[in-house]
Parts: C-alpha cells; sequence; structure tokens
C-alpha cells in the first residue's frame, strides 16, 4: 500500500484522579494480600468517580496540543475514537467539544470512529488518507474510556483488569524531507466472536426500558475462546501486515500492543520475538483502559521510550467483535 504522510506532533494521556490498588481491591473483596494482582496482573488501576469521559478526553487535548506548541485555533477537525458512549446522544465528538470553551470560538469538523478498542487505530489510519487528500491541516485524535461503570470486580477473571483513561495525539500532514508516514494498516473481523466480549444494552436491541434491572449493561467476556480465536489469527494477520509494509520484526523498533491482559501481551510478545525492551508495557500501572489503552501507551513511547524520527512502529490490537488490527508507522 502507498506510504500516507502523517505526522504526530503532540501527545497526551489523562487519567481519573482516583487509584484503586491491588491491595486496596483484596481487602474489598475479602482476599488474601497479593491475590487481585496475581490474577490480573494490575498492581492499580485508575476509577473514575466523578470524572465523565468527555471531561478526561478534554484535559488529554489541551495537553496534547500544548505538547505540540499550537492552540485550539490551530485544529481543523476533532476526531473521538472511544470504545464506549458517554451518553447515548450526542456523539461522544461533541460531548468532548461542549468541554471545550474555546471551541466556540473556534469551530471545528467533529466525528466518531468506534471499532472498539481498535478505534484509535481506524481513526488514524482514516486520518492519514484525510490529511494525504488535504481535506485538513491539524487534526486532533482523543480516545478516552470509563470502563469501571460497567464491569463487576468480583469476576476478577474476566473483569478484574480494567482502568479509565484518555489520551490524545495531534496529527498534521508530513513536510517535505520529513519521514514520518504510515506504511501499512490492516483490519479483520471475525464475526462469530461476537457473544465473546460485550455489553448488550446502550443501543436499541437491548433498551434500558425493556431491562428493568439492568443486568445487560454489564460487561461480558468469555476469556478463554476469545483468546484462542485471536491466537490463532494473529500470527497471520501480523505477517500480512508487516509484509504489506515491507519491514522485518528485526526492523520494529517498538511494539506498541494494545493493553487487553497480562497473558495477552505475554504472549505477543514471545510471538513476534519482543521479549525485550521494545514492547511498550503499561499494564500493571494502567490495566486495561479499552479504546484509550493504544494511544496512552503510544504517548508513553514517546515520553518513556524515547521514540525518535525515523524510528519504525507497530501498534497492534484486538478488540470485540472480534477484530484484529494493526498499522506499521514511521514516527
Amino acid at each position: 500500500m502507498p506510504r500516507s504522510p502523517i505526522t504526530i506532533v503532540g501527545s497526551a494521556a489523562a487519567v481519573p484522579e482516583s487509584i484503586l490498588t491491588a491491595a486496596e481491591l483484596d481487602a474489598r473483596l475479602g482476599l488474601p494480600p497479593g491475590e487481585s494482582e496475581r490474577i490480573t496482573g494490575v498492581a492499580k488501576r485508575h476509577l473514575a468517580t466523578r470524572e465523565t469521559a468527555s471531561q478526561l478526553a478534554a484535559v488529554a487535548v489541551r495537553a496534547a496540543l500544548a505538547d505540540a506548541g499550537l492552540s485550539w485555533h490551530s485544529v481543523d477537525c476533532l476526531v473521538c475514537a472511544s470504545a464506549t458512549m458517554d451518553q447515548a446522544l450526542p456523539f461522544n465528538a461533541a460531548m468532548v467539544l461542549a468541554e471545550l470553551p474555546e471551541a466556540r470560538d473556534h469551530r471545528v469538523a467533529a466525528l466518531d470512529v468506534g471499532a472498539s478498542c481498535l478505534s484509535f487505530l481506524h481513526a488514524f489510519d482514516l486520518v492519514a488518507c484525510a490529511l494525504g487528500a488535504d481535506r485538513y491541516g491539524t487534526v486532533v485524535i482523543v480516545s478516552s474510556d470509563i470502563a469501571s461503570y460497567t464491569i463487576n470486580l468480583r469476576n476478577l477473571r474476566e473483569n478484574g483488569h480494567f482502568g479509565d483513561g484518555a489520551a490524545a495525539v495531534v496529527v498534521r500532514k508530513t513536510g517535505e524531507g520529513e519521514s514520518s508516514a504510515l506504511l501499512a494498516s490492516d483490519s479483520v473481523t471475525f464475526p462469530e466472536g461476537i457473544e465473546l466480549c460485550r455489553i448488550r444494552s446502550g443501543g436499541s436491541r437491548f433498551h434500558r426500558r425493556g431491562v428493568p434491572e439492568h443486568s445487560e449493561a454489564l460487561f461480558e467476556m468469555n476469556g478463554r475462546p476469545l483468546f484462542a480465536l485471536v491466537a490463532r489469527e494473529l500470527p497471520r494477520f501480523v505477517e500480512g501486515l508487516l509484509e504489506s509494509a515491507g519491514v522485518t520484526p528485526a526492523e520494529i523498533a517498538c511494539l506498541i500492543p494494545h493493553q487487553a491482559s497480562r497473558l495477552a501481551l505475554d504472549h505477543v510478545a514471545k510471538m513476534l520475538g519482543f521479549e525485550d525492551d521494545r514492547m511498550v508495557d503499561l499494564f500493571s500501572e494502567f490495566g486495561n483502559q479499552v479504546g484509550a489503552s493504544l494511544p496512552t501507551a503510544l504517548h508513553f513511547a514517546i515520553q518513556k521510550h524515547h521514540l525518535k524520527r525515523g524510528d519504525v512502529v507497530l501498534l497492534l490490537g484486538s478488540g470485540a467483535g472480534v477484530s484484529i488490527g494493526g498499522i506499521v508507522l514511521v514516527y
């Protein structure tokens, strides 16, 4: 596939103020010390107690613009790429704009891109195409998810690895003489897995009006067959993605995976030969932040792993659907 000229010029992450440690979770659930971390691999996670997803997104947007040395008046479009909704209507990007008073002085296009935990990857790909076509000059992509309201922490094996957060990147078209680009992007969805990872209510199929106990509003996951499906399909998918990008695993300077679970991260590292410091691993500190997981990991790759211009990066993830997706880019 042809290179898409996209450059990341700023990034940021935001988290709720409240932190739940594994020790606190053990005490809350009446478990022996260390048990919840043993099961989930999460030492601590941030949980929203008063923040909304839109508020967290606005914090991340402002911080990413500051990191880029830009003001809101430089922005042409805001893309919200979250896995969950702040509310059913209006769409997430409009809710984020409402948290940014500066957006009333400088109007921009706004839209959502939704593909569960892969929302950011799809948004990045679509924005790269838009920038290449000169549709926009500067775009902010933000993902913000509060998963904690839909999970039952007593079900640690399926629900105990989630945390809340947001992250944003500021992107523009790559300039003359610059090397940044999207080399390849791909995704595939296996609809036989739609029941393996889901929240049934929130739409018209399981409307709250018809479910007094609201049980369909809780996150559901069937972990073993979900992991088996992704593990079976991932090697072939990654092989095809890298072939499209024209790079080998050895040329990847940094692997940025969706922080799905401890088991998933260990499997990906071993499968791709990234059992070294090239893989970004934030899982024990943040848990699975759903749609915000990948851009948060990307931000930490830039800030903590010190990505350099010209480094080849692989972003890889899976999400409800069941879908697998990835992009290869030159930072």
